[in-house]
């Protein structure tokens, strides 16, 4: 019988969960940077966490990754514009921002 065949082989987590790791990081700073580009890089941290997926659909749309004419896309991306310039602006609180674009998931 064949010895490599008696040992199982083992899996080495380090190099894979460096590489999430790395995957992570680099999704951040992009992240970041859109928020930069878009004036929105002084937003508090949770209204940033509560827009971040779109965020992430603006960087994904401008890769080229896909394009959308989806009217609820765009409606939602109106939604955000208005409600962080009106936070921005001083025309609403957090509170009323984080609950007028929180989403809910089925």
């Amino acid at each position: 019988m064949n010895a490599a065949l008696k040992t199982p082989q083992r899996f080495q987590a380090e190099p894979v969960l460096r590489s999430i790791f790395k995957e992570a990081e680099l999704e951040h700073r992009t992240i970041i940077q859109m928020f930069n580009l878009l004036g929105w890089g002084d937003l508090p941290d949770e209204l940033k966490f509560t827009i971040k997926e779109d965020v992430k659909g603006y960087i994904d749309e401008l890769n080229g990754e896909y394009s959308t004419n989806c009217p609820l896309v765009q409606r939602r991306r109106e939604s955000v514009d208005f409600w962080v310039n009106s936070y921005k602006d001083g025309i609403c609180s957090l509170e009323t921002v984080l609950s007028s674009l929180k989403t809910t998931w089925l």
